[in-house]
């Protein structure tokens, strides 16, 4: 590209200085409003984001992992409640209605609590450690974690 002027090349690095300015403050004003917005939680903190809970119950799912027991699938998750073994079951979002009322079912004969995991299958495996699928599980030892604590019951 040929110049014939320098007030030309002020005006482009002028247009660059601005296109720059706009993609930043495009990126930024999002992100302020997101914190600027108080419209619930604590006023002085901001609102609580479903991204800070989902990763608080990824991480006391990989201390479950490591250090206490649990039934992966559908079929164990089954036998352990049959055998009352279960102290926790977490569904994923796109579990198959059918299967999902069946295992809330027999958690309520069995009277333990049961969490809808808020990602799906994919989200749950990898939450789990896992480079599987897991629609369902059920936490029969806890270990070191406190999310038998920390999860409301949803029954």
């Amino acid at each position: 590209m040929l110049l014939s002027s320098p007030s030309q090349l002020e005006d482009i690095v002028l247009y660059r200085i601005v296109a720059t300015l706009m993609f930043i403050a495009g990126r930024l004003v999002p992100t302020l409003h997101k914190f600027l917005s108080w419209d619930s939680g604590n006023p002085d903190l901001g609102p609580i984001s479903p991204k800070k809970s989902m990763e608080n119950i990824n991480s006391r799912l990989q201390l479950v992992m490591r250090s206490g027991k649990v039934a992966l699938g559908y079929k164990q998750t089954l036998k352990a409640l049959r055998a009352n073994k279960a102290k926790l079951v977490l569904i994923s979002s796109n579990t198959q209605p059918l299967r999902k009322s069946e295992v809330e079912y027999y958690s309520m004969l069995a009277k333990t609590g049961v969490h809808h995991f808020a990602g799906n299958n994919n989200d749950l495996g990898t939450a789990c450690g896992k480079f599987f699928r897991v629609a369902v599980m059920c936490i029969l030892d806890a270990g070191d974690s406190d999310i038998l604590r920390s999860m409301p019951a949803e029954n």
